[in-house]
């Protein structure tokens, strides 16, 4: 059985995708692109020095997970949602995030709360410079070293894609410094509910912190 880490492209052009992949991810969650917004062949084959057959492997999967979208005249273009679809959305990240919090406190190992903790330096080092594209990336970090320490890839890899697909939407609420810093301080709780290794806790817990960004997520967009 395949497992998520699996690819059955040639680990050259394997990897140059995946490379292209997840820049335009990292891109999109960082607000850099954003949703609507429509993707440029050319311009991203002289980014990577590549032809564009990679490139336009790299946008088809991603189209195939729903981070990008066709648009006209075979392009694509970063997918945008309704306020009824995003409330979809975050409906299923609600379920998923609140079983990886709990799990996670389950099964916490030292190396998990390491990296979780690491996580949330760089968020508050991030928040704290103003730095709002280096916190956008380190808060999707966060929340990714919370779905690897469930020990289960599979549920790690639902949990992240949604996470990708809507990156453009919560971007948007990160407009100041303020907004910045009291997410990262929002963090806190939510460590200290899952080291406490109570589960329905974290559970709880993790439930409110995807509340508080579904509200802030509805109202910037």
């Amino acid at each position: 059985m395949a497992t998520p880490s699996d690819t059955s492209a040639p680990s050259g052009r394997g990897s140059t995708v995946r490379r292209i992949e997840q820049a335009l991810t990292e891109d999109i969650s960082a607000g850099a692109l954003a949703a609507g917004e429509r993707i440029d062949e050319v311009k991203l084959t002289e980014r990577f020095g590549v032809s564009r057959t990679p490139v336009r492997e790299a946008l088809s999967r991603l189209v195939a997970q729903g981070i990008l979208i066709p648009g006209e005249k075979r392009g694509v273009r970063v997918a945008e949602y309704t306020r009824a679809q995003l409330a979809q959305i975050f409906e299923a990240m609600h379920e998923i995030e609140a079983a990886c919090a709990r799990i996670a406190a389950q099964r916490l190992t030292l190396l998990a709360r390491v990296e979780i903790e690491a996580a949330q330096a760089d968020c508050m080092a991030a928040a704290e410079a103003g730095d709002r594209a280096a916190y956008l990336k380190a808060n999707e970090q966060f929340h990714l070293t919370i779905y690897r320490a469930t020990g289960n890839p599979y549920m790690a890899e639902i949990a992240t894609e949604f996470r990708q697909r809507t990156g453009a939407a919560r971007a948007k609420k990160f407009a100041t410094n303020e907004d910045l810093l009291s997410s990262a301080h929002s963090h806190a709780d939510l460590i200290s509910l899952i080291f406490s290794e109570d589960s329905a806790a974290a559970s709880d817990g993790m439930r409110a912190h995807m509340a508080r960004s579904f509200k802030e997520t509805l109202a910037a967009n």
